[in-house]
């Protein structure tokens, strides 16, 4: 304060701020607390986790430091894990070879495929799990598509009848929330009005509204299986990382056709997104934190780049501030764990 006397400094402040010091309630711990806007609970936290056939121990996802295939009983004993750190919702993915996938990717539509029966064997052993099932194709065609191919496109209608008949299959297995990814057109009307017809009407939907085009999904593709197998790209069906007004306009269709939430994904590189649906629509809208961003930070913290936790929780804390009512995440054990051993 060279030059100056403190006292006449801090009146100076005090007539420019009308006395408000902004600094007071971040001077404490307790007051940082107390006057937080966002917080963030393991009721926020969705785990998507890998099915695989077989049993035996869990396989690391080389590209996905701390996530696994697990077997079915091992999916079980995930979803146990969840319950008990109180993450409401499991999504499962499944890990399918070769022998699996065809053109149309016709195992999807079998009623004792690896997810199906995965969903029997966890809602046997802990009903109380929600438990979401992604709709698409890409982990069972041949062409990793989301969809089916006709002349070396994606056939939309086609894709979606084929769509329908998957989601019955996995509601009559147990699935409490469908989830399509695929992006065809007029999709969520008609699962809507198939679950209806089987009977399924508390099933629910959770549309991927704004599922855009992304280098992010490139170690999930890994993961289920789907990277080495994938003919061209999905641009053609998923969204352009520049356009924003179109968002609105899908997640407003998916809304019309009966869909109860809806998601954006990725998340971090679309929160202005994110926070656009929040405030246009008012229906729970949730974000993923794709595959890629996950491994990204992981990468970074086993550096020594950054400070795994508390990046985690910045990120995390970062959807929930720009209006998601939950976020899909692979640090969500961890997450719930951290946020347990703080008493939230």
């Amino acid at each position: 304060m060279s030059g100056h006397d403190y006292s006449d400094v801090s009146r100076a402040i005090d007539m420019a701020t009308g006395g408000r010091r902004h600094r007071r309630l971040r001077r404490t711990a307790w007051s940082r607390e107390l006057v937080r806007e966002t917080r963030l609970s393991g009721s926020d936290l969705i785990w998507p986790i890998f099915v695989r056939d077989g049993g035996g121990e869990a396989e690391p996802v080389p590209s996905m430091p701390g996530v696994f295939r697990h077997s079915v009983n091992g999916c079980v004993e995930a979803a146990r894990k969840a319950d008990d750190l109180g993450i409401p919702v499991i999504a499962l993915f499944p890990f399918n070879d070769t022998t699996r996938r065809d053109e149309n990717g016709t195992e999807a539509l079998n009623p004792n495929n690896l997810v199906c029966r995965a969903v029997r064997a966890i809602k046997a052993a802990v009903p109380q799990i929600g438990i979401l099932c992604d709709v698409a194709l890409d982990p069972y065609t041949s062409h990793g598509h989301d969809g089916i191919l006709r002349d070396g496109h994606v056939d939309n209608d086609l894709s979606v009848e084929a769509l329908c008949q998957q989601a019955i299959v996995q509601a009559d297995a147990g699935c409490d929330i469908i989830g399509p990814s695929d992006m065809m057109d007029g999709r969520v009307a008609l699962i809507r009005a198939a679950l209806d017809g089987q009977g399924l009407r508390d099933t629910m939907i959770m549309s991927y509204a704004a599922k855009y085009a992304s280098v992010f999904y490139s170690t999930f593709r890994d993961a289920v299986g789907s990277s080495g197998v994938l003919k061209g790209d999905k641009r053609t069906y998923q969204m352009d990382m520049g356009n924003g007004d179109e968002a609105l306009r899908e997640a407003a269709q998916d809304i019309a056709e009966g869909a109860d939430m809806i998601m954006v994904k990725p998340g971090l590189p679309y929160l202005d997104i994110l926070v656009r649906l929040t405030q246009e629509f008012n229906i729970p809208c949730f974000a993923y934190q794709t595959s890629g961003e996950y491994s990204m930070m992981m990468a970074a913290a086993e550096r020594g780049w950054l400070d795994g936790d508390a990046a985690m929780m910045e990120v995390l804390t970062a959807y929930k501030r720009a209006g998601a009512a939950g976020v899909l995440t692979y640090f969500a054990p961890r997450a719930a764990e951290a946020l347990r051993q703080r008493g939230v």
